[in-house]
């Protein structure tokens, strides 16, 4: 009796977990006018702001300067970029140096933290930034000349204190996980973002983020310690009530690329996890006024705990749905949670098929196979990071593990895909 109440509770949770995946996944397909809605506004021409542009680089030597260039190209009259290296990384400093001496709006400003991070890096540039607007990007990407414009725009016409953009991973035909990978952030900043800036509450990302000057100083910066310094920021923004805008335009995304291996794949989703857990212990979140708010919060942000434990007991449950013997109820409710899988992979069909044709890449049926089979792996591997980020934050281990780029993003083979 235990056991089918046990088998039961937890297939009930599954269901509830994946319904709530596809809901905010297809938040910005509800209709029309809420597409439409997610898209930035047409510049009106009137450029008032200006904009610091922190570019953190730790070994990225290969990929530099083809960001600080696109960088450089941009329409918009009044920005500056800060190119910020580490005091033992020479070749990526020889890059960023070379830049600054090429053109006046490139400085570099060198991190001599014994302990490096990004947001210890960020944290030092930001005395040295006299635009109104601090700008963060990564240093793998590629950028479009119009964005500022269009951010600049955001800022007058919703009077909001951050504005977050899209980022969108490219190469999805590199590996079976990279085509996962680049839906996944395909459904985060198309959809998941403009949900959470409703409702108040938002983990912001990592990049092509815009924080106005003044409300990053007063928020103290980024946390030198998180290894989401991102999310925390957001959390801590969204509890004291600043307006956050998301906006995403498949013309104005900055692109990137791909993790180039499943290691650096796992270490890189293990540090994401385990600085959502050090967010959510920190409780800022509790300060959200309402109840809502931080409902949403805490199920965010505790989504690593869900995907560990849900690793372990999925197979189990299912185990023990098909080799004991339970009532016939009991295991119909244990394949709860396979039908909304089911719809999830219809739309992520759907999705592919979407992202393909705004990015004018033609996908081809093996993708689409490549999707629906790589699935499983990919959710083991989500679950081992989750499982290695609980066990590297109850062990107190904080270290930073840093992901290399080699520019997968930047070369022809990107556009192997695209009709002629």
């Amino acid at each position: 009796m235990l056991t089918s109440v046990f088998i039961a509770a937890v297939s009930l949770a599954l269901f509830w977990m994946a319904a709530f995946t596809l809901w905010w996944q297809m938040h910005a397909w509800r209709t029309p006018e809420v597409l439409a809605s997610t898209r930035f506004g047409r510049p009106d021409g009137g450029e008032q702001l200006s904009f610091s542009l922190l570019l953190p680089a730790r070994h990225e030597q290969a990929v530099l300067d083809h960001t600080i260039q696109r960088l450089l190209e941009s329409g918009h009259d009044d920005f500056e970029i800060i190119v910020i290296v580490g005091h033992d990384d020479p070749d990526t400093a020889e890059v960023a140096r070379s830049a600054e001496a090429r053109d006046p709006r490139v400085r570099v400003v060198v991190d001599t933290h014994e302990r490096k991070n990004k947001p210890r890096a960020m944290n030092t540039a930001l005395p040295h930034c006299r635009g109104d607007v601090v700008g963060v990007f990564d240093a793998e990407d590629q950028v479009h000349p119009e964005l500022l414009a269009h951010v600049d725009h955001a800022f007058r016409s919703t009077g909001a204190d951050v504005v977050q953009g899209g980022v969108q991973l490219i190469n999805f035909h590199s590996s079976w996980y990279s085509l996962r990978n680049c839906l996944e952030y395909f459904f985060w900043f198309r959809s998941r973002l403009h949900l959470h800036a409703q409702k108040g509450f938002i983990p912001l990302g990592g990049n092509t983020v815009f924080v106005r000057t003044a409300v990053l100083r007063e928020a103290g910066g980024w946390d030198p310690d998180c290894l989401a310094e991102d999310c925390d920021l957001g959390v801590r923004l969204s509890s004291v009530g600043k307006k956050v805008v998301v906006a995403y335009d498949s013309d104005m995304v900055t692109r990137e690329e791909t993790p180039g291996s499943l290691m650096s794949l796992l270490k890189q989703r293990t540090r994401w996890n385990q600085g959502f857990l050090q967010v959510y212990r920190k409780k800022d979140w509790k300060q959200l006024p309402g109840f809502g708010q931080r409902l949403l919060a805490r199920y965010t942000l505790m989504t690593p705990y869900l995907q560990a434990v849900s690793g372990v007991i999925i197979p189990l449950n299912v185990a023990v749905a098909l080799f004991l013997d339970v009532p016939v109820g009991i295991a119909f409710i244990t394949f709860l949670p396979a039908v909304t899988a089911f719809v999830t992979f219809v739309f992520e069909l759907v999705g592919l098929h979407d992202f393909g044709k705004q990015y004018g890449l033609r996908v081809r049926f093996v993708h689409y196979l490549k999707l629906v089979a790589g699935g499983p792996f990919y959710q083991v591997l989500l679950a081992g990071a989750a499982v290695r980020a609980v066990w590297r934050e109850q062990r107190g281990r904080r270290d930073w593990e840093l992901t290399s780029h080699v520019g997968a993003h930047l070369t022809e083979v990107t556009r192997e895909d695209v009709p002629a």
